[in-house]
């Protein structure tokens, strides 16, 4: 066995021991056992807002303006502000899909994707507005997308001693769980740690970026590696750390239990462009346009001035009372 193999599995125990000592701590928080202690919550908002578009029937606002995206939205932000042990909260939305820094290096990036339909663009500034009235801070790029700027908090959180859970179900931000970072699937009541991600994609989240540099990913239009899915993803960087590893040993490949050894070495060869380019695309930026600072992101609640007239206009006077919490007035 090689020196680099040793290292390697040394990478992957390391990972696993971290797993096991964060394990109790996420338990008590989905468990809402962790009220006095500091707990940032960053959420990808995008996602609930088209799962409410898809989702709610109609609904109209004062003037006649469809805001059932709006509606949902608010309704999801109020649900998990009643029912987490958050004390610190922030908001990412996406305002950079054609955009994006990536389509700098690669043009194609995300252009596969049909734009938000006039209906549901018209629904994104209120849901911006709802964010901000109900006391949270919002955040939005036209260069970094919501995830990099998720990512930028996060890590600047955590460097503060800021345990974090990012609210999401896009699997590309399950690359920041680690013992200090957990992934909540809000919709689905799922909370992922270091092993949850590992049992769910196959690797662990640090070689997230690796794995879709490997497999490629359709949705955002990352090319990855010709001829390469997941399975053989998966069993690559179960053998090795990253994408780097396998080129630095690319005869090791053939040398692999995987079926097609040999031609995978020759796939991963012939591709090795599309390789790093590709986990460069899926790697997250932590150097995002986005500052976390405690105070403004301590959770006071809602903002009765700016709720009550926001509300009038969209008609949501039935969501006030279930608003948990309210900053004093004057």
């Amino acid at each position: 066995v090689s020196s680099g193999s040793e290292e390697d599995k040394g990478s992957v125990k390391a990972s696993k021991n971290d797993a096991k000592a964060c394990k109790t701590r996420w338990e008590k928080i989905g468990m809402g056992e962790t009220n006095a202690v500091p707990l940032l919550y960053l959420i990808d908002a995008l996602p609930y807002v088209f799962r409410a578009y898809f989702a709610l029937p109609q609904r109209l606002s004062a003037q006649g303006h469809p805001v059932h995206a709006v509606y949902g939205f608010a309704t999801f932000l109020i649900q998990l502000l009643r029912q987490e042990p958050l004390t610190h909260i922030g908001v990412a939305f996406d305002e950079s899909l054609t955009t994006s820094f990536r389509n700098d290096t690669f043009p194609p990036y995300k252009t596969n994707r049909e734009l938000p339909p006039p209906e549901l663009a018209q629904q994104l500034n209120y849901c911006q507005e709802v964010a901000r009235a109900l006391g949270l801070p919002v955040f939005v790029d036209q260069r970094y997308e919501a995830d990099d700027l998720v990512g930028t908090l996060a890590q600047q959180a955590v460097q503060q001693g800021i345990d974090v859970v990012v609210v999401s179900n896009d699997k590309d931000l399950m690359q920041l769980v680690s013992p200090h970072v957990s992934f909540y699937d809000f919709a689905r009541g799922r909370r992922y740690q270091i092993d949850e991600v590992t049992a769910h994609m196959g690797v662990l989240p640090e070689q997230i970026p690796d794995l879709l540099g490997l497999q490629g990913d359709a949705v955002d239009n990352i090319p990855g590696v010709k001829g390469v899915g997941a399975k053989t993803a998966v069993a690559l960087l179960q053998a090795f750390p990253s994408i780097e590893a396998i080129y630095a040993d690319l005869d090791r490949v053939e040398t692999l239990p995987i079926r097609g050894a040999k031609s995978l070495r020759r796939k991963l060869a012939s591709e090795r462009h599309n390789a790093l380019l590709s986990k460069e695309l899926a790697t997250l930026a932590t150097d995002a346009p986005a500052v976390y600072d405690a105070e403004v992101f301590r959770y006071r609640g809602a903002v009765a001035s700016v709720i009550d007239p926001l509300w009038a206009e969209l008609g949501f006077q039935r969501l006030r009372p279930r608003i948990p919490h309210w900053q004093p007035e004057g």
